[in-house]
C-alpha cells in the first residue's frame, strides 16, 4: 500500500497528544503572570516591614506592572504574529523569570519597581501570544476545550494568587513570592520547546516578514499607558483638581490641576492618531501596527466590546473582597487564600463543563450562561456581606462566581478570535488582551470609588450619629479610607475608640456590599452587549469547520506512516 508522506518543507500538524501536551504548557504561562499580578497584593505588608518603603513607593509596587503590562499588549502581538508566535513566549517567559530573580534580590524599593516593570515587559509579551498560539494550533471541536481551558485557568489563578502569596509569606518570605517564578519559568519554556509547533504570518514576496509601523506601536503605547494610569490613578490624585500631589524621586506635581484629566487628554490624542496613522498606512498599501479591517468582523467588533464591559465588573470585585475579609472580618492572608480557593474551583469545574457540552451548544449561549452565573455570584455576595458573616455563606457564591469566570472568559474569547484570520491571529489577541486590560483597569477605578466613597460617608454618618466631634471624625475617616480599612485593627485596640471600630467595620461592610452589587450591575449590562454577538455561527464555527476536514487528515497521514517517517517534532 502506498503511503502518503508530507510534502519536504510543508509545515506538519502536530498530533492530537502534544497538542495538548503544548496545551498544558501555554497555560502555566498564562498561569505565571496571573497568579503574579494578584499574589504581591498580600505581600505588600511585609516588603514594607522589610524594606521600609514609603506609600508611594507601595502604589507603584503593585500598579508599575499593570500600567506596563497594559500598554505594550497590543504591540507584542502584532510583532509575535511577524516574527513568531512561539518564539515571542519564549521570551516573554525568560525576561518574566529573569525579572523575578531582580525582584526577589531588590534591596531597595526602587530596585522593586523596576524589576516590577519588567515583569510587565514579559508579561505583556506572553498573554497575547499564547491566546494566538491556541487560535493557531486548534481547530474545530478541540477549540472550544482549548479556550475553555484558558479561560479556566485566568479565573482559577486570580483566586490561587492571594492564597499561594499568602503562603509563602507567612511561611518563608515575600521574596518567594516572586522567586518561584524562576523554577516556574524554565519548566515552561522547555515544554514549549519540546510540544508547541512555531507559527507566524507568511512572509512578504521578498521572503522577509512585513515591515513593523513604529511610529503605530509608539501612539499605542502612549494611549494605552496613558488611559490605564488615569483610570487606575484618579481616585489617588484626583479627577480633576489634584488631591494628593503624585511624586517621582524629589520632584513633586506642582500644578492645582491633576494629571489625570491630563492623562486622559493625551490618551485620547495619541488614540485618535493611532487610528488616522494606522489607516492611512493601510491606504498606501502598507502594513499597520492593527489590522482595522478586524473590525468590520461583527464577532471580533461586538465580542471586544462585550469583553471589556464583562472585564469591569468581573475583577473590580477582586480589588474589594480581600481587603473586606482582612480589615473587618479579620482573616490573615493565607486564612484569604483559602476562602477565594472556592471561586478557582468553581473556574475550574467550568473547564469540564465547557469540554462536555461546548460542541453541543453554541458558544455565544455558554458566554450568557457564564454570565448569568457571575451575575447570580456577585449579587449574592453582596446580599450576604455584613459585619460579622460568616464565612461559610461565602463559599456557595464564590463557587458560582468562578464558574461563572471560566465559562465566559473562555468562551468569548473563543467568540471573538472565531473569524480571526490565524495570520493575525496575535493582532487581534492583542487587542482582545487591551480590551480585557483597559475593561479591568476602569473596574477598579470604578468599584474602588464605590466602595471608598460608600465607606467614607457610611462611617462619616455613623460617628457624626454617636456625637463624635468633627476634627476627630474626620481623621478617623481618614484613617480608615486612606488605610483601605487598615486602620481598623488600631481602632479596635484602642479601648477609647472600640465603638469606632465597629461603626468602620460596618461602614466598609457597606462600601463592600455596595460595590459588589455594581459588579453585578456591570456584569448585567456586559450580558445584554452579547445580544450583538446572537448572530454568528455555533461554537463550531464555518471557518472552524472548513479548517477541521484537513487537521483531521493531517492526522489521519501521521498514524499511517511508517516508523521511518520523519518526526514532526524532530528538532
Amino acid at each position: 500500500m502506498t503511503t502518503a508522506r508530507p510534502t519536504p518543507g510543508a509545515p506538519t500538524a502536530p498530533s492530537s497528544r502534544a497538542r495538548w501536551a503544548g496545551l498544558v504548557f501555554i497555560s502555566v504561562a498564562v498561569a505565571l503572570i496571573i497568579v503574579d499580578s494578584t499574589i504581591v497584593n498580600v505581600a505588600i505588608p511585609s516588603i514594607i516591614d522589610d524594606l521600609g518603603i514609603t506609600s508611594t513607593q507601595v502604589q507603584w509596587v503593585q500598579e508599575s506592572y499593570t500600567l506596563v503590562f497594559a500598554a505594550l499588549l497590543l504591540v507584542f502581538g502584532t510583532l509575535a504574529d511577524r516574527f513568531g508566535r512561539r518564539r515571542m513566549l519564549i521570551i516573554g517567559v525568560a525576561v518574566f523569570a529573569a525579572s523575578s530573580i531582580l525582584a526577589a534580590t531588590a534591596a531597595t524599593g526602587d530596585l522593586l519597581i523596576a524589576a516590577r516593570v519588567a515583569q510587565g515587559v514579559g508579561g505583556a509579551m506572553v498573554l497575547p501570544t499564547t491566546l494566538s498560539l491556541i487560535n493557531a494550533t486548534f481547530r474545530g471541536r478541540e477549540r472550544a476545550l482549548a479556550f475553555a481551558v484558558w479561560g479556566s485557568t485566568i479565573g482559577g489563578m486570580t483566586a490561587v494568587g492571594p492564597l499561594l502569596g499568602g503562603w509563602l509569606t507567612t511561611y518563608f518570605s515575600w521574596r518567594w513570592a516572586f522567586g518561584i517564578n524562576i523554577p516556574l519559568g524554565v519548566v515552561i519554556i522547555v515544554g514549549v520547546l519540546v510540544f508547541v509547533r512555531e507559527s507566524k504570518e507568511p512572509l512578504t514576496a521578498s521572503g522577509t516578514p512585513r515591515r513593523v509601523d513604529v511610529v503605530g506601536a509608539l501612539l499605542s503605547v502612549i494611549a494605552s499607558a496613558t488611559l490605564v494610569f488615569g483610570l487606575i490613578e484618579g481616585r489617588t490624585y484626583g479627577w480633576w483638581l489634584t488631591d494628593t500631589a503624585p511624586q517621582l524621586g524629589g520632584w513633586t506635581w506642582p500644578f492645582a490641576l491633576s494629571p489625570v484629566p491630563i492623562a486622559f487628554a493625551v490618551a485620547v490624542a495619541s488614540g485618535v492618531g493611532f487610528v488616522m496613522w494606522g489607516r492611512s498606512r493601510e491606504k498606501q498599501g502598507k502594513s499597520a501596527m492593527l489590522a482595522f479591517d478586524l473590525f468590520r468582523i461583527p464577532s471580533f467588533r461586538n465580542g471586544n466590546l462585550a469583553a471589556m464591559i464583562v472585564s469591569l465588573g468581573e475583577f473590580g470585585i477582586i480589588l474589594s473582597l480581600p481587603l473586606w475579609l482582612q480589615n473587618v472580618l479579620g482573616f490573615d492572608a493565607l486564612q484569604t487564600g483559602f476562602i477565594l480557593v472556592a471561586l478557582a474551583v468553581g473556574s475550574f469545574v467550568a473547564s469540564g463543563f465547557a469540554g462536555a457540552f461546548g460542541n453541543r451548544i453554541r458558544a455565544v449561549v455558554i458566554v450568557r450562561v457564564g454570565l448569568a452565573a457571575e451575575i447570580v455570584g456577585v449579587a449574592g455576595l453582596g446580599l450576604v456581606i455584613g459585619p460579622d458573616t460568616a464565612w461559610g455563606l461565602l463559599i456557595p457564591f464564590l463557587f458560582v462566581y468562578g464558574f461563572g469566570v471560566g465559562l465566559a472568559t473562555a468562551q468569548l474569547t473563543g467568540v471573538v478570535l472565531r473569524d480571526v484570520p490565524v495570520e493575525q491571529s496575535g493582532q487581534g489577541s492583542g487587542t482582545q488582551s487591551t480590551a480585557r486590560q483597559i475593561g479591568s483597569a476602569l473596574g477598579i477605578a470604578v468599584l474602588g470609588t464605590v466602595l471608598f466613597t460608600t465607606a467614607s460617608l457610611q462611617l462619616d454618618a455613623r460617628l457624626a450619629d454617636s456625637g463624635v466631634p468633627d476634627a476627630q471624625r474626620q481623621q478617623i475617616v481618614s484613617q480608615v479610607v486612606d488605610s483601605s480599612g487598615a486602620a481598623i485593627a488600631g481602632l479596635e485596640n484602642d479601648p477609647a475608640l472600640a465603638d469606632a471600630a465597629t461603626d468602620a467595620k460596618a461602614a466598609f461592610s457597606e462600601g463592600t456590599r455596595y460595590s459588589a452589587f455594581a459588579a453585578a450591575g456591570f456584569l448585567a449590562i456586559g450580558f445584554l452587549a452579547t445580544l450583538r454577538l446572537g448572530a454568528g455561527p455555533a461554537a463550531l464555527g464555518r471557518r472552524d469547520r472548513d479548517a477541521e476536514q484537513p487537521d483531521d487528515r493531517d492526522e489521519q497521514r501521521e498514524n499511517e506512516q511508517p516508523e521511518t517517517a520523519p518526526d514532526p517534532h524532530s528538532r
